[in-house]
């Protein structure tokens, strides 16, 4: 059988040909690091790396592409905002909704000072942006927020909470961890201060690389949390203040960054409103098909509109991992079981201690294989 790659909330495959040829082309021809020499080959990679950083700005409607840092991926991008930003005394307004990339830092932050609360949502994942405002202290530096659940698929009204932040002058966070390549992201009318966001999911890149970008004014809010070569101003033993050096010490994942350029093209070639489109659809194909079925329970909202390419269930008297397991050995239908690094959003839901099963569709899925996947689990739920 066909393998059935419904797993792209984790890490989107399969990539466009162009990034596999990309990637083999750069480690094969070029080799060389990015910023770092001139001769022709280095030059060629350099090239490669800011035409990267020039097609991300550009897909974010953003003018200056120096101010998208690049990092490992995008837990780093979340560390490098959090730990860069808040200080001993401040208070952050976050919600359950949120990834452990969010979570345990704020938790190792705690330690040091620094408070918070975590706003609720409702029985379909969604946080209203009412209780963020009401949660907000004198104390509130930052919001930070999930744009859209990895468990829920509940695409948060992330213009409304940056509205709030920009009225009462507080920084706001945006994790597009599951949004950005899936849905159209601008970031003026977002109006956050930092986004942060993996490569390796909707931009199509490769794993290794996340983005942060950051706002007009914040570098001289937001430290650094490492220092080192930038190929930059060696003379001095300080780390340059320009971006997007002040944030990116060591050599960068020139291949994922080779990689990433093409999953971007691609991404771009095809426009984010008409992939959106065709998620939703795919969402919505697989709702239908399961909804309803005996003792099958669907967690999010009701409907493929206003989520992302999400959907997490649970069947009577399995075990999401056995279900998982089953999946794959009978149809060889992949998706990801357990609580997916977000344990408050499972205890609002309600599914603690096991998690969910969750699908998630991508790029390249068909609706072929969502209708596999449904009388796959048709044949579960039914006996």
């Amino acid at each position: 059988m066909t393998r059935i790659y419904l797993d792209n909330a984790a890490t989107s495959w399969p990539k466009p040909e162009a990034v596999y040829r990309a990637v083999d082309d750069y480690q094969r021809r070029l080799g060389a690091p990015a910023g770092r020499s001139v001769y022709t080959e280095a030059n060629e990679a350099e090239r490669l790396v800011s035409s990267c950083r020039k097609k991300i700005a550009d897909l974010i409607n953003l003018g200056d592409p120096t101010r998208i840092i690049f990092t490992q991926n995008g837990t780093d991008s979340l560390n490098l905002a959090l730990h860069g930003l808040l200080k001993p005394g401040d208070h952050v307004v976050t919600t359950v909704c949120e990834h452990n990339s969010v979570l345990r830092p704020l938790s190792f932050l705690a330690d040091r000072g620094i408070t918070t609360t975590y706003v609720s949502c409702d029985g379909q994942g969604y946080v209203d942006p009412n209780a963020i405002r009401q949660a907000i202290t004198p104390k509130t530096r930052l919001i930070a927020l999930i744009h859209a659940s990895n468990v829920s698929g509940a695409l948060q009204p992330a213009e409304a909470v940056g509205k709030i932040a920009n009225e009462r002058g507080i920084f706001f966070l945006l994790d597009a961890a599951q949004s950005l390549g899936y849905v159209h992201v601008d970031i003026a009318k977002v109006g956050c201060h930092l986004l942060a966001a993996p490569g390796h999911k909707g931009l199509l890149g490769p794993l290794g690389s996340g983005i942060l970008y950051v706002a007009p004014g914040m570098e001289q809010h937001l430290l650094p949390t490492r220092q080192g070569g930038t190929g930059t101003k060696s003379d001095q033993d300080r780390q340059p203040n320009d971006l997007p050096d002040r944030y990116e010490s060591g050599n960068l994942n020139v291949p994922a960054l080779v990689g990433l350029e093409a999953g971007v093209s691609h991404v771009s070639q095809l426009g984010p409103h008409r992939i959106e489109g065709q998620t939703r659809a795919l969402v919505q194909r697989l709702l239908n098909g399961i909804t309803g079925l005996p003792g099958l329970q669907v967690y999010g909202p009701a409907t493929g509109a206003n989520r992302v390419g999400v959907v997490s269930l649970n069947v009577a008297g399995f075990d999401p991992r056995e279900l998982a397991a089953i999946l794959d050995s009978q149809w060889q239908i992949q998706t990801r079981a357990g609580l997916h690094c977000a344990p408050r959003m499972h205890a609002a839901l309600k599914t603690l201690p096991t998690g969910t099963l969750r699908f998630s569709p991508g790029h390249f899925t068909t609706q072929d294989q969502i209708d596999t996947a449904i009388s796959a689990l048709s044949d579960l739920a039914s006996n």
